[in-house]
Formats: structure tokens, C-alpha cells, sequence
């Protein structure tokens, strides 16, 4: 089975090309921060979240699956992820990201057993 996780669901309104940088970020439970970086790459769709001082300057890696809206007019991403669940999530090594399998793969174990769905992410 294919692992969608670092792919933007066709319900989230993703349109490919979108500079999101700069835009802000919404966990399910408020606001988080802002898009450092993403990729929406296919089978390699991901944001950096620059949570700034929320939780003191920590960037976050987050899988593309995690969005469930973008709201192109506000310039706002929200997330099925809480707040605790960003906090949680593992911080993001610029250079360990893209080289590194073990860590990416690190990552995507986080997110499918914190996922908020039972089950986690694993049918998906």
C-alpha cells in the first residue's frame, strides 16, 4: 500500500505551484506559526513551520497529509493536528531531511501514531 502521508489530500483545496511561504499555520486547537519552506513535490509534499517563540523557535516538519484546508484568500493552512501534537513532533534538521531515510522515516512513524484518527494514519 502506498503511504500518502507526504501528499496533500485532494480535499485540502492544494493547488500545485502555491507559494505558501509566509503563510500562517492553524492546528485544530489555534494558531501555531507560519510556513518557512514546503514542497509540494509528488509522494514528497511537506511544510516547515516556523512556530517562533509559541514554543521557543522551533521549526517542525509537517507532512502534507496533515492539512485539511487552505484558505487561499486568508493565506491560512489548518492542520488535523493539536498544538500538542506539533509541540511534540520531532524538530526539523535542514540537513538530515532530504539525505537522511532513517529520519524521514523517524518523522513519518511520529505522525501516524499521533495522528488524531483511531487508528492513525495507516489506512491512508
Amino acid at each position: 500500500m502506498t503511504d500518502h502521508l507526504w501528499s496533500f489530500s485532494t480535499e485540502s483545496g492544494h493547488l500545485a505551484g502555491t507559494d505558501l511561504t509566509g503563510w500562517r499555520v492553524e492546528a485544530s486547537d489555534g494558531h501555531i506559526g507560519k510556513v518557512d519552506k514546503h514542497s509540494d513535490e509528488v509522494d514528497d509534499s511537506y511544510l516547515v513551520v516556523d512556530t517562533g517563540v509559541w514554543i521557543f523557535g522551533k521549526e517542525v516538519l509537517i507532512p502534507a497529509r496533515a492539512v485539511t484546508r487552505i484558505d487561499l484568500e486568508e493565506q491560512t493552512l489548518h492542520l488535523a493536528l493539536s498544538k500538542e501534537q506539533v509541540k511534540d513532533s520531532p524538530e526539523f534538521v535542514s540537513d538530515k531531511h532530504l539525505a537522511d531515510r532513517q529520519y524521514r522515516e523517524e518523522i513519518g512513524q511520529y505522525y501516524r501514531t499521533s495522528w488524531p484518527f483511531p487508528g492513525g494514519m495507516g489506512g491512508f
